[in-house]
């Protein structure tokens, strides 16, 4: 099969299809907290004497950053079917090992209190228990259907319009909390970082496609261009003056008149011939 001969591109194909790039700076990632979770940690029982899960949605917008996920084909490599050719064929979709979520940390210390309940709820270690400072403490992790739960990143636009991309995590659960350095160095934002272990994912376009609003109106000139682009038609006369009539010019002679009349020199006196007859234009 031939390739397609080369086109002429235009500036607006260019501004169409590459002059319009994503950013990387307009997303959401949304948390769903399980139930048994959220009772858990609500009470004495998880770390912190309670969490005010009424306010998972700040986690939301605390996310610094976050990371869409990749994926790979697992292939199996056979040499003996043809001579001298390669073939690999799949048989296992792969998916990335973790996903990571770095969060803004604030002075409540709300996001390093939720992430360290869900893990402590995971392990079964009870805030309230006193064996937990015990040398020989030990523990049973619940079920995983009691922690696993779901994860979202939506990737939009700054206009809100358009296609949106929504990543959904299966099976999600906090497997690490990154290490949080301290100093007495220059002062910074203290950051969490959550790494989630997840079976699968799937991407979904929660909307469809929206096209962006048409703007069939005519686009408004600022009020200093209106003033200077407008066409004034109220004056009545020309280069003569206000309310004078427009009397054409000989381009030749200089001789002024619409033909009607006689022919006038430049000073406005009548042009007579010979005879003294007064002479016209045509």
């Amino acid at each position: 099969m031939a390739t397609a001969k080369p086109t002429r591109k235009t500036v607006a194909d260019l501004k169409t299809n590459i002059l319009n790039p994503a950013l990387t700076s307009t997303y959401e990632c949304h948390f769903v907290f399980p139930k048994t979770i959220r009772d858990w940690a609500n009470t004495t029982t998880g770390i912190g004497n309670g969490i005010d899960f009424d306010n998972v949605g700040n986690v939301s917008i605390a996310c610094r950053e976050a990371s869409l996920p990749g994926t790979s084909l697992a292939t199996h490599e056979m040499l003996n079917d043809f001579t001298g050719v390669r073939e690999r064929h799949v048989y296992r979709r792969q998916y990335d090992d973790t996903a990571s979520f770095t969060f803004y940390v604030d002075v409540n210390y709300d996001t390093i209190f939720l992430f360290e309940n869900w893990i402590n709820f995971i392990v079964n270690q009870d805030g309230s228990d006193t064996d937990t400072k015990s040398s020989t403490y030990s523990y049973t992790v619940n079920f995983p259907d009691e922690y696993k739960s779901r994860i979202f990143i939506r990737k939009f636009e700054r206009d809100y319009a358009g296609r949106n991309l929504e990543y959904s995590f299966y099976d999600a659960y906090p497997l690490s909390i990154n290490s949080m350095p301290v100093s007495y160095d220059a002062s910074q934002i203290l950051q969490c970082t959550v790494n989630f272990c997840f079976s699968r994912y799937t991407i979904n376009a929660p909307d469809g496609y929206t096209k962006p609003p048409s703007d069939s109106s005519p686009s408004q000139l600022p009020e200093e261009q209106k003033k200077s682009s407008k066409i004034n038609d109220s004056f009545v006369g020309n280069t003569s003056g206000e309310d004078q009539r427009f009397i054409p010019t000989d381009s030749a002679t200089g001789f002024r008149g619409d033909g009607s009349e006689p022919l006038l020199l430049p000073d406005g006196s009548p042009v007579r011939d010979a005879n003294g007859n007064l002479r016209e234009m045509f």
